[in-house]
């Protein structure tokens, strides 16, 4: 009998130092023990990781370093003249990248570049304030190739105090904790545990926590059908939509909570209010903004099932390819079915099969990004394409005048 008691102590003990180590280790996503975290993903799906890392959702956040900071930093094009007396010089050293203010010819102010957000159109940086984040005031633009003033600030004064709230890291990337020490109740802006900072938008926000299912598929590799994980094509239209939604339905509704939250299948009302943009409102075109209601205005996407996904591949570079988007296009709307259209005659046919998306989604000016300011500071206007599917005269002009018509 004593033995049988001695044994069951025993047991107790093991178990209740197995339960201890269980709950002291530290879970290997920062989002929790539900998450994997997309280098598990690599393992089994290197194909499609390799290349998700030259898309907008992987380079939407990253650590900024030689390879991801793409504006020059050799002497006479590292520099941004804010003013007649201050200038903003981009200059390399041992502990990093740094952006330097000088007024009158003195350096009085520099931080480094920590996090880069953006770059295709463009590349904005931030920089670690003790646990805060603050946005530099140069950018640099890909088009121009240059370092110009950075979106929405105000041109000819500097400015290296903008904060970055986590709302705009909701949609730059994927998870980062607020810190719940005193320094929250302080009058500063928002702090963050640096520690839990998940970069880029990662393959769990999109497929969900994905713990499970690598723990199953991992331990079953018989089993080819996918278990545990939301599948973008699983879901009802309207929830696919939602998921794109997050964050290419604008930033003017009010959030009723963090997006940090919201998973594949979740309705997006209940995270932030409707946005009720008209559909045919493009003056503030936005590569982030208003892009979901312009395409559920259109009348393809009214008249028909399709989603982002119809045209859209998010593991997929597809920047640029007017041949592709244009046979998407055709999927649909066969030539024979453009007869109609006055442009698509004998002779330029070829040229119209191939111009759909620069005619009925043209490339229009984004003030929501960057606007032109009567100081010229920032030389930019930013194109981005608009998901309105629609007829626009004054593209049609263009397109005809290219093709020598009238």
């Amino acid at each position: 009998m004593k033995k049988v008691v001695v044994i069951s102590v025993i047991l107790s003990i093991l178990f209740a130092t197995a339960c201890f180590r269980f709950s002291s280790t530290p879970p290997a996503d920062p989002r929790g023990y539900a998450y994997a975290g997309s280098a598990s993903c690599a393992k089994c799906h290197s194909n499609i990781y390799s290349t998700y890392l030259h898309t907008a959702h992987y380079v939407a956040a990253v650590p900024a370093n030689g390879t991801t900071v793409h504006g020059s930093f050799v002497q006479n094009f590292n520099a941004f003249n804010v003013n007649a007396s201050q200038k903003i010089v981009m200059d390399k050293r041992d502990s990093g990248m740094f952006q330097t203010l000088y007024v009158n010819g003195k350096a009085t102010e520099s931080h480094r570049f920590d996090i880069v957000l953006g770059g295709i159109k463009g590349e904005s940086y931030l920089y670690w304030k003790g646990n805060g984040l603050n946005q530099l005031p140069v950018s640099y633009f890909t088009q121009q190739d240059k370092w110009l003033m950075s979106p929405r600030f105000v041109p000819g004064s500097v400015n290296f105090n903008r904060a970055i709230t986590s709302r705009c890291l909701e949609c730059h990337a994927s998870y980062i904790g607020a810190r719940t020490d005193q320094m929250m109740r302080l009058n500063v802006a928002e702090q963050f545990d640096k520690s839990t900072l998940v970069y880029s938008v990662d393959c769990e926000r999109c497929h969900g926590p994905a713990a499970q299912h690598v723990d199953f598929q991992t331990n079953n590799p018989g089993v080819k059908t996918a278990k545990f994980i939301t599948l973008y094509s699983a879901l009802p239209r309207v929830r696919r939509m939602d998921m794109c939604a997050v964050c290419h339905s604008g930033n003017r509704s009010q959030m009723l909570k963090s997006t940090f939250g919201f998973k594949p299948g979740d309705t997006l009302a209940n995270f932030k209010l409707p946005d009720f943009v008209r559909a045919s409102d493009t003056g503030k075109l936005d590569v982030h903004g208003n892009q979901f209601q312009l395409l559920e205005g259109s009348k393809c996407f009214i008249n028909s099932k399709m989603d982002c996904a119809t045209c859209h591949d998010t593991h997929q570079n597809q920047r640029g390819n007017t041949v592709l988007f244009t046979q998407k296009c055709l999927g649909c709307h066969s030539a024979a079915s453009h007869n109609y259209c006055k442009m698509a005659n004998t002779s330029n046919a070829s040229l119209i099969k191939a111009n759909c998306i620069q005619c009925h989604m043209p490339a229009l000016s984004s003030v929501a990004i960057i606007s032109a300011n009567a100081s010229k500071a920032t030389e930019a206007d930013i194109l981005v394409h608009t998901h309105r599917i629609a007829i626009y005269p004054q593209q049609a002009k263009k397109i005809m005048a290219m093709m020598g018509g009238k």
